[in-house]
């Protein structure tokens, strides 16, 4: 009951309306019938004259609307005697509108539940004390609480030694994930059972959870070039209707023609079925991981023909993992393994996590070192047990062991020298990955008309010919510079363009393709800034999930507003001859407008997604779900490798 008051509040128009009915109904059982006849008819052109006021304002704006056919049909059925009709069309146009909010908030719900969970309050710790503070309060460095099944407020730093976070609002991954002390925590997320304390290390504002608030407030805000579509329709579909009324009263003679045409021309299909669908498609990619930045994005990625991809941290994982290790002079691979790794602990490098969980992996024990000192973007040097560890450039190397020699390497591939006691030990090798998805990506891509593919990287063009080759990528351009990736995506014609990137070196090119998408679960925040929808789980396949939806709003979109179009055409053509009376036509003019708002709601898609998964399930394959794991980006790395002329990575990847 209290839901139900509530949305007659809400729907003040559409609750009078029907009072006003139930009103006239009581009065025509009592006797009062000519009662019922002035009451309808003057709140009918009450209302008319109400939407009118609306009306004029909106053509002052230079936005010529289709309200003028509902009040024209209000006109015409009161002054034909056809005060019923009159009702129903107005309760025609205060639902519709009621209707078109109505969808439209429950096709925003899953956009909304990240505006409400946005976190508010912060509780500070102030030597011995606690206190509550608004999360816009939240300097960097102020030491936090975070009670248990709390948000997290700001972006920070584990203090405590261990916490249980439900990142799932941040990242779609529905499994909690474990964080130590020191690793980042991402404000939006969910804390477990136990209180913890983290560092701010960032404001409110310039936290992950708000910067995709903002994501959603801009993308809620928005208005797709197939909707302004819809308006240009206005004035056409006005004239037309206006003039086969006019036609089946000159033919027949009889005004009331004219109000019985009128009465099934008013284009609430026109009106509503576009905006429910963009805002059902914006509401079904935030729920499978992509923030997409308004409906216009998503008609172009239904009409993509080519996509371009960054390399590193895109196709690839961005993390290289060990692929092989070349032990020398009588050490074993376990031995150098186990010995590299306990040097890198004590290394920033990029590489040392990759090293330190091969080691872990395989049963390895990693030995705390007696002392270790690292020379920046050469390597580190340890004592180990007792022994003299240096991990890193084959020159570092060489300077401790004379007898290093270079080893050889793939495209793609980098390497790690090591020295142990003055003797050359071996190099471990390694790659970084190509992601799990990629393939599979594009593949998907090319059957829903992307059919061109392109590379840009900085990477050197040995290494970004073995990717592309991997990928079936025909077209590379390597040694890229961030204006030249600019330059080659304004250079292709098959139009529009997609482009994917990760880095702060893709914000550039994000913003010149058509459509740019941040890979935005390791917090690249200019890239998420620029690009034109971000996705939020570290998985590439999320852009063809993306096109996949694109194609299916703006397909839904058009079938709705077609539909409510032709139904609405027909209807008009049958009432023009005199076979559908006035009451009757605005009942069914009813019925084709909620036909229309349940028609535009698929783009909600509960019943699209599920199909994918339905078939998997069936063919025993899986499917990643709207919540996939996202990566988080490591914090620990290793001793500065060697890489070859082939293999480095250019100053723009």
């Amino acid at each position: 009951m209290g839901r139900l008051l509530k949305l007659a509040r809400r729907y003040w128009a559409v609750t009078l309306t029907i009072a006003i009915g139930c009103l006239g109904i009581v009065l025509a059982l009592t006797g009062a019938g000519a009662a019922v006849a002035w009451l309808f008819s003057a709140y009918a052109l009450a209302i008319a004259a109400w939407q009118a006021v609306g009306m004029v304002r909106d053509m002052l704006r230079g936005h010529w609307g289709l309200d003028v056919l509902a009040i024209t049909a209000i006109i015409a059925t009161v002054a034909v005697g056809e005060y019923v009709a009159a009702l129903l069309v107005v309760l025609m146009l205060t639902g519709g509108e009621a209707l078109e909010d109505y969808a439209n908030r429950r096709a925003k719900r899953e956009l909304d539940a990240l505006l409400t969970r946005a976190p508010q309050l912060a509780h500070r710790i102030e030597g011995d004390g606690i206190v509550e503070i608004h999360a816009d309060e939240v300097r960097v460095g102020d030491v936090l609480l975070v009670r248990p099944s709390e948000i997290l407020p700001v972006d920070g730093t584990l203090r405590s030694e261990a916490a249980t976070l439900d990142e799932s609002s941040i990242t779609g991954e529905s499994v909690p994930v474990e964080r130590g002390s020191g690793e980042e925590v991402l404000s939006g997320a969910v804390n477990g059972s136990t209180a913890i304390e983290i560092v701010a290390t960032a404001t409110a504002a310039e936290s992950q959870y708000q910067q995709i608030v903002a994501l959603v407030a801009e993308a809620a805000e928005s208005k797709a070039p197939v909707v302004r579509l819809a308006d240009r329709f206005a004035v056409p579909f006005t004239v037309f209707s206006l003039a086969l009324g006019g036609v089946a009263w000159w033919i027949s003679g009889d005004p009331v023609r004219f109000a019985e045409v009128l009465v099934l021309a008013t284009p609430c299909p026109l009106l509503i079925a576009a905006p429910v669908a963009f805002i059902g498609g914006m509401s079904r990619s935030a729920r499978n991981g992509v923030i997409v930045k308004g409906g216009g994005v998503l008609e172009l990625l239904a009409r993509a023909k080519t996509a371009v991809f960054d390399k590193t941290g895109t196709l690839t994982r961005g993390e290289p993992a060990l692929v092989a290790i070349r032990a020398e002079n009588g050490f074993a691979d376990d031995e150098l393994l186990a010995a590299v790794a306990s040097a890198e602990q004590y290394s920033s490098h990029v590489l040392a996590r990759s090293m330190i969980e091969a080691a872990r992996e395989r049963g390895l024990a990693l030995v705390e070192a007696d002392g270790a000192r690292e020379t920046a973007t050469n390597g580190v040097q340890a004592v180990i047990g007792g022994r003299d560890v240096v991990v890193g450039k084959f020159a570092f190397v060489h300077e401790h062991a004379a007898d290093a020699v270079r080893t050889a390497i793939a495209p793609g591939e980098l390497a790690v020298y090591v020295a142990i006691d003055g003797r050359f030990a071996g190099a471990l090798l390694a790659s970084d990955r190509l992601r799990d998805d990629a393939h599979d990506t594009l593949a998907r891509l090319d059957a829903l008309g992307v059919h061109r593919t392109v590379m840009l990287t900085g990477d050197a063009k040995a290494t970004a010919d073995h990717v592309a080759a991997e990928l079936g990528i025909t077209r590379v351009r390597a040694d890229c510079l961030p204006a030249d990736k600019v330059h080659e995506v304004a250079a292709i014609a098959e139009r529009p363009v997609i482009m994917v990137g990760d880095g702060v070196n893709d914000a550039p090119v994000l913003a010149a393709a058509d459509v740019g998408i941040a890979m935005g679960a390791r917090g690249a925040t200019a890239a998420s800034e620029s690009a034109s929808a971000v996705i939020l789980v570290d998985e590439i396949s999320r852009v063809a999930k993306a096109v996949e939806i694109g194609r299916d709003t703006v397909r839904i979109a058009l079938q709705s507003i077609w539909v409510g179009i032709v139904v609405s055409v027909a209807l008009m053509f049958v009432a023009a001859f005199g076979v559908i009376p006035a009451t009757i036509g605005a009942l069914l003019q009813e019925v084709v407008d909620l036909i229309t708002i349940l028609a535009a709601l698929r783009a909600v898609g509960g019943r699209l997604d599920a199909r994918p998964v339905a078939r998997a399930a069936a063919g025993g394959g899986a499917v990643s779900g709207a919540g996939g794991g996202a990566g988080s980006a490591g914090s620990a790395a290793g001793g500065a490798p060697e890489i070859t002329a082939g293999s480095a990575p250019g100053p723009a990847d």
